[in-house]
């Protein structure tokens, strides 16, 4: 097996990362592609802390920093709707490139997140994965070790932001 793991930010990534070694699952690779995250400098701030947590575990990390604002800031539809779309721009991108580099599996650490909405991750997930030809791991939940990977993240001095990471989270 050949993972590529979705980061969305250091904090989320240290206990999936630990897990996935638990598991026995030792080639994986870290991918930081998160679009919706605004404002830029909030972008940049978590793309260092998901740095600092792969090297941290010693995986490696490939950043794309790309930023489209304008895509999250015109939505007006529900807040169900509008996380569909992150999930599915995030996985798509996710599973594309591993289709592209050779990895034969993904998996992102969003599912360590009790505040993420994981029916829609999972269903979004798997038709990324089906679109692409990669398969997804087995049990993605890691719902369990949220403390865990804070406690580490607070440990190693992280930031911890407070907010998903789109403009319209800012003020929900």
């Amino acid at each position: 097996m050949k993972l590529l793991l979705h980061i969305c930010c250091g904090p989320c990534s240290l206990f999936v990362i630990d897990e996935l070694k638990r598991r026995g699952i030792s080639d994986i690779t870290g991918y930081f592609f998160n679009p919706n995250i605004h404002p830029y400098d909030e972008l940049i701030r978590r793309s260092k802390t998901a740095q600092i947590a792969a090297d941290t575990k010693g995986i490696s990390l490939i950043t794309t920093l790309e930023y489209r604002l304008d895509k999250w800031k015109s939505f007006d539809g529900k807040k169900e709707d509008r996380c569909r779309i992150c999930y599915r721009t995030r996985f798509e991108e996710t599973a594309r490139y591993a289709k592209e580099n050779g990895y034969t599996h993904i998996a992102s650490t969003l599912f360590v997140s009790p505040y993420q909405n994981h029916e829609i991750m999972q269903e979004e997930l798997k038709n990324a994965a089906n679109k692409y030809g990669v398969e997804v791991i087995d049990n993605c939940d890691f719902r369990d070790g949220f403390r865990d990977g804070q406690k580490q993240a607070a440990d190693l001095g992280l930031y911890r932001q407070k907010y998903c990471g789109c403009i319209k989270s800012l003020t929900e």
